[in-house]
Parts: C-alpha cells; structure tokens; sequence
C-alpha cells in the first residue's frame, strides 16, 4: 500500500507547468450523479502525526477496503502549499491538508477547485521555544519557524504576533520540519510553531519547552489542524467514491479510538517508511496526547480562520466562504453509522 510513495514524485512534477482548474458546480444536495466507480482516486498526505488518520487508514488497508474496485493511488507531501499546487494542477482527487492551504486552494480558484468533505484531525500545534524564552515579548529578536510560507502554522503564528504587537520585532522563517529540529538543536533558531509530531521531538530530543499549545486560543480547545479536501469535479462525478473513502475514514478514526497502542504503532510504521526514521515511544505517545481524531471539519471556526488571514498578511481579503463545506457524502456516511451528522455551519450554501 506504500508502493505511491514512489509514485509522489512523478505526481508532484507532473503538477509543474499544469495549471487546469476544475470549475463544474458541487452536486444539489440529494442529486445524484454519480458515473460509476472512480478507476482511481489520488489521495494527498503528510507524514505527520497529524495526520494520524490517514496514517492509520493506509497501514491497516482501511482506505482500500471500503474502495473496493477502485485504485487508491496515496501521495506524500511534506507541506500544504505544495499540496493546493497539485489539487489546482488537477493532478490529485482527495487530500488530508491544513485548513490555511485548505481556504487557500477554495479562494485561488475562485470557490470552484475544490470542497471541503470532512475533518481529520483537531489540535496538535505548538510554540515552543529555548528554555530561557518564558514570555512572548522574550521572543523580540529572535527567529521563529513554521513549516512553509502560508500554511496553517504559519498563519497561527503570524496572527497571534499581531495580537502581541510583536509582529514587526520578530523574525520568521519557514523550513522543512526536520532541517527546523536540526536547526535547533544546534542553536540556529529559538522558537518555533510546528504541528506533531515535530513539536514533541523538539521538546523531548532537543530540550524545547512549550510556550503557548494553540488549543488556548480556540474555545473547547478545539480548531482544525487538519481536514479533507476533494476536488469538485471529482465529488460531482463519483459521490460514491468519496463515500467510500469516507467510510475509510470513518473506520479509521473508529480503530484510532478503540485500539489506542495499535493506531500508534500503524503511524509509526507509516512514518518510518515515508521518512526513514519513526518515532520513539515517548514522542509517538506525547503526540497523540495532544491530537483528537475527527470527521467534523469544525466548520465554525473558518469564518476566523479566513480573517486570521488577513490578518497575517497572507491574504489580501477575507476568502468568500460560500459553497466552501459539502457534508452531504460526509452525512449520509455518518448516518448509516449511526453517529450524529456534522454541521455546515451554513458554509454549504452559494
């Protein structure tokens, strides 16, 4: 099932110079249109803690079996702009991604490109920092990380140095996750904002401490880290699919929740051959405290997010968020399973 991690590269570069947007409306809610089966259906992820369902859901073939007759082709990607390259490029179907690189592939496409099915993962994110940082104006003149320019991480830190005033009197940089846990070991950076399991290595293997988890900032703790995204066309033309690949979804989270030290060693299998490397036990374990699983997108809170933004100096407006959400598959996935339907938040309306 891990054969597409060759597969990525040849899917990234196909991305370069293609610049095909799908642009056909989502279906009516209850219109079905579905043309058969999907022959395939390409789905994006990181090897991140963060994204621990779609982790568990390759390993343990959970994904695959609620696709039956269908290819699942999985794609690695290290960060989320890279990932809304190849969803606007038209190379890739569905994919597990940031909720900033998520708003942004909806608003550089118009509200046409892409829709947002279903949540992946709440939390997972912190600042943390060198040990004699212990307040925020402590970070003036210093350099903080995140992951790439524009991704949700990046956003959460650009936004709250604003709300800090700090904005202006803090440097950030962005690097990938493990040239950022080089360079702070050896001194090169002082802070940084990073999704898991990036911020528990920090903390356990190169004596970081946690100035601010990002959960204080949202209320009930809760935001979105991670969420599905599938390609409009794609949603019109086999709903059926994405069911299916919902439902994977679904039995994912389910086999996360019940069977805890399982899901931990699947990501860790997971991790160790997209990277090369897994996770200790204390990381893997300190990780998964701060991640909860979930198919709710928390829908609510991207009229915030699309501010944050802004406010970041990511965007020049607000994104539009009209049409952004379509539960329908996500709902009647939820319904058969008995389990209470996730809300729009009215998002879901042109």
């Amino acid at each position: 099932m891990l054969a597409a991690v060759t597969v990525a590269l040849s899917l990234l570069a196909a991305t370069v110079g293609c610049t095909r947007v799908e642009t056909a409306p989502a279906p009516a809610p209850g219109e079905s249109t579905d043309k058969g089966l999907a022959a395939e259906l390409r789905l994006g992820y990181f090897p991140n803690v963060t994204h621990a369902s779609a982790l568990v859901g390759l390993e343990k073939g959970l994904f695959a079996k609620e696709l039956s007759g269908t290819e699942l082709i999985p794609t690695k990607f290290n960060d989320g702009p890279t990932e809304v390259s190849a969803f606007l490029g038209g190379s890739l179907d569905a994919g597990f991604i940031g909720s900033g690189p998520a708003l942004n592939a909806f608003a550089k496409s118009n509200g046409e490109a892409v829709r947002l099915v279903a949540g992946g993962t709440s939390g997972g994110a912190q600042l943390v920092t060198t040990a004699d940082i212990t307040k925020p104006e402590d970070l003036a003149g210093k350099t903080v990380v995140t992951p790439a320019l524009g991704n949700t991480q990046d956003v959460s830190l650009k936004k709250w140095l604003v709300d800090k005033g700090l904005n202006d009197k803090v440097q950030v940089t962005n690097r990938e996750n493990a040239q950022t846990f080089d360079a702070f070991r050896k001194g090169e950076v002082q802070a940084a904002w990073l999704p898991e399991p990036w911020s528990s290595r920090l903390v356990l293997d190169a004596g970081a401490k946690v100035l601010l988890d990002e959960k204080e900032l949202w209320r009930d703790g809760k935001f979105p880290t991670t969420v599905l995204l599938v390609r409009t066309q794609y949603l019109r033309d086999h709903p059926q699919t994405v069911q299916a690949l919902l439902r994977g979804l679904l039995a994912a989270n389910d086999f996360a929740q019940q069977n805890t030290a399982e899901a931990k060693l699947a990501v860790n299998k997971q991790l160790e051959a997209l990277t090369g490397k897994g996770l200790s036990a204390p990381v893997i374990d300190r990780a998964f405290t701060s991640i909860e699983l979930s198919t709710d997108p928390l829908a609510a809170t991207f009229p915030q997010l699309a501010k944050d933004a802004v406010t970041a100096g990511i965007a020049q407006q607000e994104t539009k968020l009209a049409g952004f959400v379509d539960l329908g598959a996500l709902n009647a996935v939820l319904k058969a399973a008995g389990k209470q339907a996730a809300d729009a938040a009215g998002l879901d309306q042109k």
